[in-house]
């Protein structure tokens, strides 16, 4: 037992430790360095022309010549995603698909406006990333703004539009749209700040898809099917130790959202929105079923972004739904004790922390290899614009992390 006076010396010293930490991320830094305009086009040409200069409703989109008849000329983001629907539901959709897939190549992002002179580096070098594996790839893309993300799901998922309306936060709403709008379209989602290593087209190898055992229970998976959905793991933790609590997570084996990629109307995802509503409806029964009260409101800021729509909630809508379909021991897909391979389950392809998750540090480093290694996909900077600074709230984190305690 800690007595109370290491306690409060332990208490004192993460206190210091995250001042510190503060008065550093006070100095400028590379992110919010803003090169002239003039220079822009320059460097991000693709990003110039595709982005900030392009004149469309609703967002930004580009969709290959091949992809569309002759005269079709979108004048909204919903009339382009229409476009990619057709295209990637037509007898040569297998021109349109990742290898070793029926995942259509669409790549969709979302963000508030697309004014690339106030964004920061990173972000414009990820974004013209994306653009360039998509205009030199033949993929489709889209860029989501808040405009067309409400149109969006008045035209395509009216009967959820109470629900998502009533989300406290932006970010939670960002968290449903990208679930949505692959449900409903299909493709690759990728934060903005997260930067693809290598195209999606190239996402899945041969020897992704080929039979493993899960070493504890002799299961052998060797699936044939065709892969309809990608996630990749973001914290990979010995399920018989206090890791993934120290490091903040509630699962050994966590799934990330920051990128993903499914086929259209994925068992996975319509689990995820089913145990979302069920939660969203359980508040409402608080309030007479009307989530809009204000007092639904504030119950509704209490929750964790993490839990109720995020990582978290990918992770549980994941775990429920290969379980039945596959019967999945979900901490078998640890990549510690084989080298950190990917594992298809199902139509699921799932892969190690180095996907969408290299070149972390030696602290949380969970097997995940540098960002040259091939096996690496997403490169995410993980600048967490959403986060809000609670000074009680990362002491308490510091104190778990380090000392095991709080």
């Amino acid at each position: 037992m800690v007595s109370r006076g290491r306690y409060r010396r332990l208490t004192v010293l993460s206190v210091f430790l995250i001042i510190i930490s503060l008065g550093l991320l006070a100095f400028p830094s590379r992110h919010r360095q803003v090169p002239a305009v003039s220079l822009l086009k320059e460097r991000y040409p693709l990003l110039w022309k595709h982005v900030h200069t392009f004149e469309g409703h609703g967002g930004v989109w580009y969709i290959p010549t091949e992809w569309v008849q002759s005269g079709s000329s979108p004048r909204t983001i919903l009339d382009a995603v229409q476009l990619a629907i057709e295209a990637t539901n037509s007898s040569d959709a297998d021109h349109y698909t990742m290898s070793h897939s029926q995942i259509p190549l669409v790549v969709h992002q979302t963000w508030g406006h697309r004014r690339i002179d106030t964004w920061s580096e990173d972000l414009r070098q990820s974004t013209e990333r994306w653009l360039q594996f998509a205009v030199e790839g033949g993929m489709a893309y889209f860029l989501w703004e808040d405009e067309g993300m409400a149109e969006f799901m008045d035209h395509f998922a009216p009967e959820f539009q109470e629900q998502y309306s009533s989300l406290a936060s932006m970010v939670e709403k960002t968290d449903v749209f990208r679930i949505l709008v692959a449900k409903c379209v299909g493709g690759i989602y990728g934060d903005l700040d997260a930067e693809p290593l290598k195209s999606p087209a190239d996402w899945i190898a041969s020897e992704d898809v080929s039979p493993w055992t899960d070493p504890e229970t002799g299961a052998v998976y060797n699936s044939t099917k065709p892969v309809r959905g990608i996630f990749g793991i973001e914290a990979d933790c010995p399920p018989d130790e206090d890791t993934c609590w120290r490091m903040g997570y509630p699962y050994p084996v966590q799934l990330t959202q920051w990128a993903f990629a499914s086929a259209r109307e994925h068992p996975l995802l319509l689990r995820y929105l089913d145990n979302l509503s069920h939660q969203l409806q359980s508040i409402a029964h608080h309030y007479g079923g009307n989530l809009q009260t204000q007092a639904a409101h504030t119950e509704l800021q209490t929750l964790d972004p993490l839990t109720l729509t995020g990582p978290e909630a990918v992770t549980l809508a994941a775990q429920q739904w290969l379980k039945a379909s596959a019967g999945l021991r979900w901490n078998a897909l640890t990549g510690l004790q084989d080298g950190g391979r990917a594992k298809l389950v199902d139509d699921v392809l799932i892969l190690p922390i180095t996907g969408f998750s290299p070149g972390r540090g030696r602290y949380g480093n969970m097997g995940s290899k540098p960002i040259t290694d091939p096996s690496a996909r997403v490169h995410h900077y993980g600048q967490g614009s959403w986060k809000k600074f609670q000074l009680l709230v990362e002491l308490r984190k510091f104190c778990r992390t380090v000392f095991g305690l709080c």
